[in-house]
C-alpha cells in the first residue's frame, strides 16, 4: 500500500525547490504552481503587529489564490518571516541588501516564524506554525563577501540572506528549532493532517 492515498497530488502554491523536494522526500506527489500575489500589500492591508502573523496570513493568501483555479484540488501554501529584537525581515533584493541584514544579524539571536495553510474550494482545511531560533556566530564583513561569492543567486531566495541547508549553514553558531520549521514549512504537523484526513496512509 503506498504512503499517498488521494487520488491526485497535493497542490504547491509555491515556486520553493526546497520545499518541493521537502515534500517529494516524505513520499507526498506534489503539482507546483506559484502563487502571484502582491506579499507586502497583503501585509499592509491586514494591519499585522506579528511577524507569524504576518506569515499565516500570508500563506492563506497563497492557498486561497491557487485553489481559486483549482477546483477541488487540496493546495497547500507556506511562508516565513523573520526577526531579530522587533525588527521585521524580507528576502534580500540586492547583495547590498543580503550584506546589510547578514552585518545586522551576526552575532545576535533571531527568530524565524514558518506558517502554513491548506486550502479547498475556498475553505480552509488546515493550518499550523511554529517558532525557531538561530544564533549567528560572529564573522568579519570579508567572510560576509566570500559567502555571497559562494552563495550566489541563492543569499536572495530565502529571508535573511541564507539557506541552511547549503553554504548558509556557515554562518551560524547554534540552531534551536524543528529542521522542517527552519526550512520554511512545518511538516511534521502537516503530514500528522493528511494522514487524519485520509490523504496519507496512518
Amino acid at each position: 500500500m503506498p504512503l499517498w492515498a488521494a487520488n491526485k497530488p497535493l497542490v504547491l502554491a509555491s515556486k520553493s525547490e526546497v520545499r518541493r523536494k521537502m515534500l517529494a522526500a516524505a513520499g507526498v506527489p506534489v503539482e507546483s504552481r506559484p502563487a502571484s500575489i502582491d506579499e507586502r500589500g497583503v501585509e499592509a492591508r491586514a494591519q499585522l503587529h506579528s511577524a507569524l502573523e504576518v506569515a499565516q496570513v500570508l500563506a492563506g493568501a497563497k492557498a486561497h489564490t491557487v485553489a481559486a483555479d483549482m477546483p477541488g484540488r487540496v493546495v497547500l501554501a507556506a511562508d516565513q518571516t523573520l526577526t531579530l529584537d522587533g525588527r521585521r525581515f524580507s528576502k534580500p533584493s540586492s547583495r547590498e541588501e543580503a550584506a546589510g541584514q547578514l552585518r545586522a544579524l551576526r552575532g545576535k539571536t533571531h527568530q524565524l516564524h514558518s506558517a502554513l495553510c491548506v486550502v479547498r474550494d475556498g475553505e480552509v482545511l488546515f493550518e499550523a506554525s511554529d517558532d525557531a531560533w538561530l544564533v549567528m556566530r560572529h564573522f568579519s564583513d570579508h567572510f560576509i563577501d566570500s559567502y555571497l561569492d559562494t552563495a550566489g543567486e541563492g543569499a536572495y531566495t530565502s529571508v535573511g540572506g541564507y539557506q541552511v541547508e547549503t553554504v548558509g549553514i556557515h554562518l551560524f553558531e547554534k540552531i534551536s528549532g524543528d529542521y522542517f520549521t527552519i526550512l520554511g514549512l512545518p511538516l511534521l504537523p502537516l503530514l500528522e493532517f493528511l494522514r487524519a484526513s485520509g490523504m496519507a496512509a496512518a
